[in-house]
């Protein structure tokens, strides 16, 4: 299939990524606030932790359809047969056969992906920018190498935790109907009968390849915004 077969499915995680990530850093910024008496309370990295896994409640709403249809697709070009014309066509059909919960199948899933992992997302992130502050500095004055080494480490850790629900959610989400009745404990037991516990961390190799970069990336964007936000606006 040439260059274009690595990037099979895209256009639905690209229409989800902005709005997922703005959903998902105003998560985590909530979720301080609600544990703040004052603006200007230290959270322990516990309450950091609880912070990210509200983030990851908001951005299920936005992931689970976008994650659906990705994999169909994904799973439609390695078997070469073509029900689906595009990421479009791929959600009307999921509508038309199943209504809304077509659409959104494996959304538990992907709770159990997103909660746990986008708390160790956000607490491993400001973990690591304290332990890369300079002595007598200010966190705010990190530099873009730092913050690139922070956001990388913190997607490793997070996709340390998200990899086995989300082999769980492919399976399931790709499943024809009514072969999981019972939802993922069906498909947590035929894996590990079927291939044994290392399957649950399929993939491993890649997402990691991905994760550190992408993340990394992710953080510097979201400091960079964030800096030249407070410039234009100071007291928004």
């Amino acid at each position: 299939q040439g260059v274009r077969g690595l990037y099979r499915g895209m256009a639905a995680p690209i229409i989800g990524v902005t709005p997922m990530f703005a959903v998902c850093f105003f998560g985590f910024g909530l979720g301080k606030r609600l544990q703040q008496r004052t603006p200007d309370d230290i959270l322990t990295y516990p309450q950091l932790f609880a912070a990210g896994m509200l983030s990851g409640v908001f951005t299920t709403v936005i992931m689970a359809p976008g994650e659906r249809i990705k994999c169909l697709l994904q799973i439609q070009a390695a078997t070469g047969e073509t029900k689906y014309s595009g990421s479009l066509d791929c959600a009307k059909q999921l509508y038309r056969e199943a209504g809304i919960r077509g659409v959104y199948k494996g959304t538990v899933l992907t709770l159990m992906r997103d909660v746990p992992a986008s708390g160790m997302y956000f607490m491993t992130y400001e973990w690591l920018k304290n332990i890369l502050t300079p002595e007598g500095k200010s966190v705010s004055d990190l530099s873009a190498p730092r913050i690139l080494f922070a956001g990388g480490l913190a997607g490793i850790f997070n996709w340390a935790v998200a990899i086995p629900p989300d082999v769980l959610k492919s399976r399931f989400q790709t499943a024809p109907p009514g072969k999981y009745p019972n939802g993922f404990r069906d498909v947590l037991r035929e894996l590990i009968r079927e291939e044994g516990v290392a399957s649950l961390y399929k993939g491993f190799t890649a997402v990691m390849i991905r994760a550190f970069p992408a993340n990394a990336a992710c953080f510097l964007g979201f400091e960079i915004a964030m800096k030249f936000l407070n410039w234009i606006a100071p007291g928004l």
